[in-house]
């Protein structure tokens, strides 16, 4: 949106003019559907006689009065920025608004629940939202408190970031008058309301003080709540951050939140944590999934140390803020949770996102350069969170994992309640570890790109290493070749035929060579694993005994994390285009029966649509996805019954499905006719049955609609909008891509329709889109809010379109746009660098 954007420079000159003292924060929820009140009075500092501005997204500014003064809200308002002239040394500024509800899932989000038509509202402020729902210094280095009256249905749950006090009631409505709260950045300031349940439980804090626990949800989702397995996580999370952090929690209660049509996971709201709505389960959840609330909940948990008590100055550190939260959360599931094999998970989930990420033309150093916030609204990618994490992870082999938390437990002591930036927290672990850190940040945070590892084995007649050595290679883009702790692991097969590990050499590696002299003179195993347990970032490649080794007897490793190695190093070699796919589907195929790991499985499967769909060679492509979803119902038939493989092989059939024999045993689970031992065909499990019907030209409208009768929740809606989309015709393509191009749906419906418009059996029927896509592009990005106008660009790019052509038409464009929308460009960039590698794994793979 024009005007919305912040650069750094205007924020820093704005940070160097003032100091903001307090926010006082009136709002009046009960004014319609449209918009409400906001009425901000702000005291601040400021160098006599400057001028500057103050960030409020509004409908309608009735007032604006600086010391005494009233400003015309027709000169000095343009409903983005309001512009503060003449400040005196000490400010008093009140500005009474009125500010728009949304329905994107940024600022205040306004949702009605269609089982009890009741309003539920939530807020979400990250990167600069805050300025929707009240006027504000939107930037994270100018700290205040800030104090909130709302008034709203007396019914209401109120929550945000000071506990909640008791509402004064008058007829109808009632207000709540919230304490001010710490020293906070306003991006981490939250409102919920409306008449959210709650479920209520405490603990002791390490410093004695009782910290009240929140857990809220919708009244029709409250049902579904596994309240207890969240207040366990918590708990745990409590314990091992205190403890390893050596600072109490910093806040007054801790509440968390699930809340509809969130665009992200959670969100770090000080003391109000707000989570996606999809973590609270209707129907029988992956292990996947359960597994992925608890690294959430102790991610955002991490948060209210590492961003929320001591805040990045600037977004350039955003990197920092989020990698150490997602190591962090891994760690403490690692070691104080039952998720003991959160590394596996770690390493199929975000580091494959991570080396995707950093192998785009779009990649950047971990400490990028952020001059605006549309830098920073794309810089929620796999470098800032999944790279820097496994930095991190290198970081604490580097150190010392007590060396690296008695740094963090400095950096808190000192910080606490302040701004800081990158050097503040390595001048800590350098003072722990005693590690010079200077080069070792300039290789990993300021250089782009991944290494490859290799090794070198000779061996005598009798199999004795003669001299190995590990060979590391770069791209010539990005070049640099560092210096890793890592270790090496032999692993030979035992009598049973299980693959265990026999030796383990950890190391410092450096340059292009390094001989490993320790590993001479030792029988060589059956296969070796460079990066054993995934201790650096880096792809590793297999010598060709190892290959062959774990080709045989993938599924026969002893732990989960060897063989998840293993299984991302197939992957990149076919994304790279060294390996076949057609092989990699095979190896899939083959072994995935055996997988036990939830999240392993999830990202298999992922793994063998993006084969079908876009690696494999097209003029194999259609009988080999005949095969693989003949035998994924196979497996399905096989695996233990009622178990997570079994749900997730059976949800993978069924969007597989192709054949009429295929859609036809679709159609007899979805009726009943056919049924798998210990599969439950539940609300959401009928409703994935559904969409493959659906997307099979299987169901006639009236079915489809059918189904929503007996879900008519907002869960069930979304659902009916993919399957609509998903009809294999001309005419429900083209409504649905005229609805989710309109500005008439939220963004869950939005995205629930692009999903089932790009879900076709035949990428023919949605090829000519392209033209009419890229005719729309500009319009798009100007008039609708960010994750709007992302989940357009993302969601209808002719990604399906694996040819020249769709990256010549991309590049077309890109030259039309000049150098305007930068973001914009990015996500054009990277969407083609998609096609232009499945391209090249075509190639290899014919």
């Amino acid at each position: 949106m024009p005007g919305m954007n912040l650069t750094r420079a205007e924020a820093s000159t704005r940070a160097e003019l003032l100091n903001v003292d307090s926010y006082e924060v009136s709002l009046d929820l009960t004014r319609g559907e449209r918009v409400f009140t906001s009425k901000t009075t702000v005291r601040f500092t400021a160098a006599e006689g400057s001028s500057t501005f103050i960030d409020a997204v509004t409908d309608t500014v009735r007032s604006i009065n600086l010391n005494g003064v009233e400003l015309d809200p027709a000169e000095v308002s343009d409903g983005i920025r309001i512009q503060l002239p003449n400040l005196a040394a000490e400010n008093v500024l009140t500005i009474d608004a009125d500010a728009l509800y949304m329905n994107t899932g940024e600022g205040l989000h306004r949702f009605v629940d269609p089982v009890d038509q009741e309003v539920y509202l939530y807020t979400q402020f990250e990167v600069a939202d805050c300025r929707r729902m009240f006027a504000v210094f939107e930037q994270p280095d100018l700290k205040a408190t800030f104090q909130f009256t709302v008034t709203a249905p007396k019914y209401w749950n109120v929550i945000s970031n000071a506990p909640t006090p008791e509402p004064d009631e008058h007829g109808e409505a009632a207000t709540w008058i919230f304490a001010p709260t710490q020293r906070i950045s306003c991006y981490i300031t939250a409102l919920i309301a409306g008449p959210y349940q709650v479920a209520r439980d405490s603990l002791v804090s390490s410093s004695g003080r009782t910290v009240e626990l929140g857990v809220f949800a919708r009244a029709s989702m409250m049902e579904y709540l596994d309240v207890e397995n969240i207040v366990t996580i918590t708990r745990q999370g409590f314990e091992f951050y205190e403890k390893n952090f050596g600072t109490p929690y910093p806040f007054e209660k801790y509440d968390q939140l699930f809340v509809p049509e969130f665009n992200a996971g959670a969100m770090e709201n000080a003391g109000a944590v707000t989570f996606l709505e999809e973590y609270v389960f209707r129907s029988r959840p992956t292990g996947a999934m359960v597994e992925r609330r608890a690294i959430t909940v102790l991610h955002e948990l991490a948060h209210m140390w590492f961003g929320d008590l001591v805040t990045m100055k600037w977004w350039n550190d955003l990197w920092l803020n989020e990698s150490f939260a997602e190591f962090m959360s891994t760690l403490a599931a690692a070691q104080n949770t039952e998720f003991t094999s959160a590394w596996t998970t770690f390493n199929t989930l975000e580091k494959n996102w991570a080396y995707r990420q950093d192998q785009l033309p779009s990649t950047h150093p971990i400490v990028a350069p952020i001059n605006d916030l549309e830098d920073v609204e794309v810089n929620f990618d796999g470098i800032t969170y999944a790279k820097g994490a496994s930095v991190l992870r290198q970081l604490v082999a580097f150190v010392g994992q007590e060396e690296f938390m008695a740094g963090v437990r400095e950096y808190f002591a000192k910080h606490a309640w302040s701004n800081t930036e990158l050097p503040d927290l390595l001048s800590e672990l350098e003072a722990a570890s005693g590690r010079d850190l200077s080069d070792w940040g300039a290789q990993w945070l300021e250089t782009a790109g991944v290494n490859t590892l290799k090794a070198e084995i000779d061996t005598d007649a009798s199999g004795t290493i003669t001299s190995f050595t590990i060979r590391q290679t770069a791209v010539d883009e990005y070049p640099t070749i560092r210096q890793h702790r890592l270790a090496v692991g032999f692993y030979s097969l035992d009598e049973a035929g299980t693959l265990k590990r026999v030796h383990r050499e950890e190391l410092d590696i450096s340059g292009e060579a390094t001989a490993v002299d320790s590993l001479a003179g030792l029988q060589r195993p059956d296969l070796v694993l460079l990066n054993d347990d995934d201790l650096t970032y880096a792809k590793i490649r297999l010598d060709e005994l190892s290959l062959a080794t774990a080709t045989e007897h993938l599924k026969d490793f002893e732990d989960s994390l060897p063989r998840t190695l293993v299984w991302s190093a197939a992957w990149d070699s076919v994304r790279d285009a060294e390996a076949p796919a057609s092989v990699y589907v095979q190896l899939l195929l083959n072994n995935i029966g055996h997988e036990v790991d939830s999240t392993v499985i999830m990202v298999l499967l992922r793994q063998l649509n993006t084969s079908l769909d876009n690696y494999v060679a097209s003029e194999h492509s259609t009988d080999l996805s005949v095969q693989a979803a003949d035998r994924l119902w196979q497996l399905a038939n096989e695996a233990q019954a009622g178990s997570d493989a079994q749900l997730q092989l059976a949800k993978a059939f069924a969007h597989r499905s192709r054949t009429a024999e295929q859609l036809d045993l679709v159609q007899a689970l979805f009726d009943g006719t056919q049924s798998l031992d210990g599969l439950a065909i539940d609300t959401d499990l009928r409703w994935s049955l559904v969409i493959a019907l659906s997307a099979g030209g299987r169901l006639t409208d009236e079915q489809i609609d059918a189904v929503l009768k007996k879900d008519d929740t907002a869960k069930g809606k979304a659902s009916w909008y993919t399957a609509r989309a998903s009809r294999p015709t001309r005419a429900a393509k083209d409504e649905a891509f005229e609805a989710a191009t309109a500005a008439t749906l939220s963004n869950d419906q939005q995205s629930a329709i692009i999903a089932g418009f790009n879900n076709v059996h035949d990428a023919s029927l949605i090829a000519d889109y392209t033209e009419k896509y890229f005719g729309l592009l500009i319009k798009s990005w100007e008039t609708f809010s960010h994750e709007m106008a992302k989940q357009i660009v993302l969601g209808f790019y002719p990604s399906s379109q694996v040819s020249q052509q769709t990256l010549d038409q991309t590049e077309a464009f890109l030259g039309s746009l000049g150098e305007k929308h930068p973001a914009l460009r990015r996500l054009l960039t990277e969407s083609a660098a998609d096609v232009r590698r499945a391209l090249a794994a075509r190639g290899a793979d014919a």
